[in-house]
């Protein structure tokens, strides 16, 4: 039983709670070429480190920058570069993508890879990380470039920049697909399947999780670093309204929130993604900004204190938080729009952070909520090496390896 399938039955369907995709058959073959792409995404993007006039940006969905990168390759191709008969492009049953997006996800499935994620064994003179570092050194570095300079003309003192690593399954979805929902294993070509839109579903197995944690983390030298149990809300402002707000909050003793730190939403850079075959999981490398607000005036505070204060701590709900009837706004700018519930764990080596993340999530707009099991890393090495200008290679090979 593969990753996907297994997940149908490791958790409870309510018709709030994150539904898994269901148990897959197939017979069709995939045939296309691994030719790497670097693309503009789908939509007009007006953006700069501060905001966005997008409109994707406005339904709260992922902001990139005026020359980010988008690109999609695959490892585990054939050698005459193509996808291997045992992969297939197979829809899932997901209802909180379906509902999100109003069409059933694709996922690229490898017939022969077990539950367990076993390696196939493959004759390639380079290892798979040694390939994705090639891959995006140079995008890297020409993002990082780009975002320096709108750093430095634009005086932003208070930005943050962060290079991540995420593990998860990329799915696929486009109209060109809309009409083959019903199949269970669908034929296609290259062309077709780089038209389609990507995201990064982020759960992992808890048995995957549980590796990580007891088997790896003590052999690779990483350090216990913290845990934080935080409630992190998105709000629309609107004053801003092409600029969610991200508010992190804590819960205090008397079970109230308590505002320690106000966020723009994060702008993305760079987005690679990559098809790992071998593997139940793929991988998704972002360069991200994101802008801490420190100057807040007092009615910008106070009616960002009247929402928290009005907000209710029950474990029962989705996304860990309800408010009272019509309390969901204040002051007639802010509106709550998305919440999370997330307990963290973060190791720390000198070159990254690793963290493992349980987040329960809920969006006010659709009513659809889930609950995942996460973990990514923080490349903190590289992205101080770059903003130093001492930045020579990747040194990202061995985390990458301890994670697929």
């Amino acid at each position: 039983m593969s990753f996907w399938a297994a997940r149908l039955h490791t958790f409870p369907v309510n018709s709030m709670a994150y539904v898994p995709p269901h148990k897959r058959q197939s017979k069709d073959v995939i045939r296309a070429s691994p030719i790497p792409e670097t693309l503009q995404p789908q939509f007009q993007r007006n953006m700069n480190l501060r905001a966005s006039t997008s409109h994707k940006n406005k339904s709260g969905k992922i902001v990139y920058a005026d020359h980010a990168i988008y690109k999609w390759f695959a490892l585990g191709l054939d050698d005459d570069g193509h996808f291997p008969p045992n992969i297939h492009l197979e829809p899932i049953s997901d209802e909180y993508l379906e509902r999100k997006t109003g069409e059933k996800p694709l996922v690229l499935v490898n017939s022969v890879v077990t539950e367990e994620g076993c390696k196939l064994e493959r004759n390639c003179s380079k290892s798979p990380w040694e390939i994705i570092a090639e891959n995006v050194h140079q995008e890297l570095v020409s993002s990082f470039e780009i975002l320096r300079k709108e750093i430095d003309d634009q005086g932003s003192e208070n930005v943050r920049l962060a290079l991540v690593a995420r593990l998860g399954k990329i799915v696929f979805r486009g109209s060109p697909y809309m009409r083959l929902q019903s199949v269970n294993k669908i034929q296609v070509e290259e062309t077709i399947l780089r038209q389609l839109n990507r995201s990064l579903s982020t759960h992992i197995p808890s048995s995957y999780m549980e590796n990580i944690i007891d088997g790896v983390v003590p052999t690779i030298g990483v350090d216990f670093e913290e845990e934080k149990d935080v409630y992190v809300v998105k709000l629309s402002d609107n004053t801003r309204p092409e600029a969610p707000v991200l508010c992190k909050c804590i819960v205090l003793e008397n079970k109230k929130l308590r505002l320690y730190k106000v966020e723009l939403n994060q702008v993305h850079h760079m987005v690679i993604d990559v098809s790992c075959l071998d593997k139940n999981l793929d991988l998704r490398l972002m360069l991200r900004s994101r802008s801490i607000l420190t100057a807040l005036t007092d009615d910008e505070m106070n009616s960002l204190r009247d929402l928290f204060n009005s907000a209710v701590v029950d474990s029962d709900m989705k996304g860990g938080l309800r408010w009272p009837l019509g309390k969901t706004s204040s002051g007639g700018r802010y509106r709550v729009i998305v919440v999370w519930h997330m307990v963290t764990k973060a190791y720390t080596s000198s070159s990254f952070r690793l963290k493992a993340r349980d987040a329960d999530r809920y969006d006010f707009r659709t009513g659809t909520g889930e609950t995942t099991t996460q973990i990514y890393l923080k490349l903190n090495r590289i992205v101080s090496e770059i903003q130093a200008s001492s930045f020579i290679g990747f040194d990202f090979s061995l985390c990458l390896m301890m994670l697929l």
